[in-house]
């Protein structure tokens, strides 16, 4: 991958020891209570490759789980995150999965409660940085480093050209976007990452439009 500054090589500013082990494991954690919207009531971890040979001395899953608090990269309270969360009621379980990733630092993040639930897939590719490559079984490349929406929809003709032209009307600049879908007239994703946070007056304009189903937002 291509840096754009030496501190995408320094890495961000964290509580230690590495920034790809901890300070990207905080991140994975982080998205995934975004798109949540709300604290967790149990929290299933999977770490493969790397992350799961050594996720106990890095403090990957500690990291993990302060990412789940919404605690952001540099926050102290990283360090006792576990131990928060079981006190709060966060039921906690990590697994340490055999199967080979495509990439080595890979988690499954899986919380939920009695109202649903949310699966991602994460990997850190170092510096800190993350992508976020499944979600709900949908195929995506989310980097978690600009603000974004993901538009859930039915793949019908003329929704991208909707939601892309709703942000064209505020002035609104994609940076990347991608669409997954299952199968062809099925539910799909779309993933939108733009240059600026997004006013939920817009959000709520885009679920509006035929086919959209629901709008979820993540700020950087």
């Amino acid at each position: 991958m291509k840096y754009k500054s030496v501190f995408d090589i320094i890495g961000p500013v964290m509580i230690g020891p590495s920034s790809s082990h901890t300070a990207g494991a905080a991140r994975i954690g982080r998205v995934a209570r975004s798109l949540f919207a709300r604290q967790p009531k149990w929290a299933h971890i999977h770490f493969y490759g790397s992350f799961a040979q050594t996720y106990r001395g890095h403090g990957t899953d500690v990291a993990m789980i302060g990412g789940i608090l919404d605690y952001d990269t540099f926050d102290e309270r990283i360090i006792d995150a576990i131990n928060i969360a079981k006190s709060s009621g966060l039921e906690l379980h990590f697994y340490e999965e055999t199967a080979i990733p495509n990439h080595p630092n890979t988690a499954k993040v899986r919380i939920g409660d009695e109202q649903g639930e949310l699966e991602l897939v994460g990997i850190s590719i170092g510096g800190g940085k993350i992508e976020i490559i499944e979600l709900n079984g949908f195929q995506l490349k989310l980097s978690g480093n600009h603000p974004a929406i993901l538009v859930s929809h039915n793949d019908k003709f003329g929704t991208i050209a909707g939601v892309s032209n709703t942000l064209a009307k505020y002035e609104i600049n994609i940076g990347h976007m991608e669409v997954s879908r299952k199968d062809v007239g099925q539910k799909a994703l779309m993933t939108i990452e733009v240059d600026q946070n997004i006013d939920d007056s817009i959000l709520k304009e885009i679920e509006k439009l035929p086919n959209v189903l629901k709008v979820t937002k993540i700020v950087e």
